[in-house]
Parts: C-alpha cells; sequence; structure tokens
C-alpha cells in the first residue's frame, strides 16, 4: 500500500484537526481548550505520520492511544459540563479508536512486506 491512500488515517486527521479547532467556536473553559488542542495536534499529527508511512505501526497504535484519551478527556479533565466540547471528545475519541484498529491490520501487512523485502 502506499502512501497517503488508507482512508482511515484520513478520517483520523479530520478528527484532530476538527478536536483541536473546536474550542476556538464552542465555549470553553482553560483546562478544555487545552486538553482539545493538545489532543487534537498529536492525533493529526499521528495521521500524517502513518499516511507519510502506511506501515508504521506505532502510528496506528497512537490512534487507539490518543482516541482513549480524548474519549476519556471530559471525565479526566472535569469539563463535562461543556456539552459541545465533551460531546466533541467523545465521538472524536471514539472514531479515532475504531479507525486506529480497524487499520492496525492493514499496517501490519504492509510492516510484514517491507521486512520481508
Amino acid at each position: 500500500m502506499s502512501g497517503w491512500t488508507r482512508w482511515q488515517d484520513w478520517v483520523v486527521l479530520v478528527v484532530g484537526v476538527y478536536s483541536a479547532i473546536a474550542p476556538f467556536w464552542a465555549g470553553t473553559e482553560s483546562r478544555a481548550t487545552w486538553a482539545m488542542v493538545v489532543l487534537g495536534v498529536l492525533l493529526a499529527v499521528s495521521a500524517l505520520w502513518s499516511l507519510a508511512v502506511p506501515g508504521a505501526l506505532g502510528a496506528e497504535a497512537s490512534h487507539v492511544l490518543l482516541g482513549i484519551l480524548l474519549l476519556t478527556s471530559p471525565w479526566v479533565m472535569s469539563f463535562t459540563e461543556l456539552t459541545v466540547l465533551s460531546w466533541t471528545a467523545w465521538i472524536g475519541g471514539a472514531v479515532a479508536l475504531v479507525m486506529g484498529v480497524w487499520a492496525l491490520p492493514a499496517s501490519r501487512a504492509v510492516h510484514r512486506t517491507a521486512q520481508v523485502h
């Protein structure tokens, strides 16, 4: 599989960018803003990494880990009262988690093929 083609990584990139910019139009407070921006940027960077290097298993694993962190951030950072950001984190985190798990077999196959040659 060549780079920049796996649709799951493009979905994670959109989730990351959307999560990072959501605090700019939603009612927010500082801890929620920082959580969303940092996790969103990290998701976007890991998606770009995965798109550029399709066999990088660490990139897919980072989607899963960052998806879990984004999903749990409203509770951990105590911003569940901010409805828009909470739902953005819950849905975006779940999507990133599912996309990371979904793309892992394809990434593993590319990784194995690259090691053989």
